[in-house]
């Protein structure tokens, strides 16, 4: 096979798997699976989780927060695409808010803002949201015990 004929096989079957997942999950999660927003290490975070999930999914997630207000959240995933739009909304949901209202991010907002998930991969919004809390409590105790941030690595 040529170049062209094993590209256009892939883009069949790419079209093919998203075709099949617009059966199972609405445009907003299928958009953040492929578009993940908030994706990737933010250097010089004031928290940070990281969450293994029940299928083995691993989550990262690093936050900025500055006057008590997340001002920017990033994440990381070793996931499946389920696990990458959870992701996405739960940081997309947490930026801008205080960290009060961030700690009440759960995993059914999570899944209401993706417009549902399938019962199989709901456990991957309340990774998400856990570990989303995971670090919100992280960036809690290291601003009430400044010294905690000359360990974190």
């Amino acid at each position: 096979m040529d170049d062209f004929s094993d590209d256009a096989l892939i883009k069949k079957l790419q079209d093919e798997i998203i075709e099949d997942a617009r059966k199972h999950y609405s445009e907003e999660a299928i958009d953040r699976w492929l578009n993940p927003r908030n994706f990737g290490i933010l250097e010089s975070a004031q928290g940070y989780g990281k969450q293994a999930g029940t299928c083995g999914d691993v989550m990262e997630v690093w936050l900025a927060v500055a006057d008590d207000r997340v001002r920017e959240a990033r994440f990381m995933t070793e996931g499946c695409g389920p696990t990458v739009a959870c992701g996405s909304m739960a940081t997309e949901m947490a930026t801008g808010k205080t960290v009060q209202e961030a700690l009440r991010i759960t995993d059914k907002a999570i899944i209401q803002a993706l417009r549902g998930l399938p019962r199989e991969h709901e456990h991957c919004a309340a990774l998400a949201a856990d570990t989303l809390r995971e670090a919100l409590r992280d960036y809690l105790a290291s601003s009430k015990e400044p010294w905690r941030k000359l360990y974190k690595g």
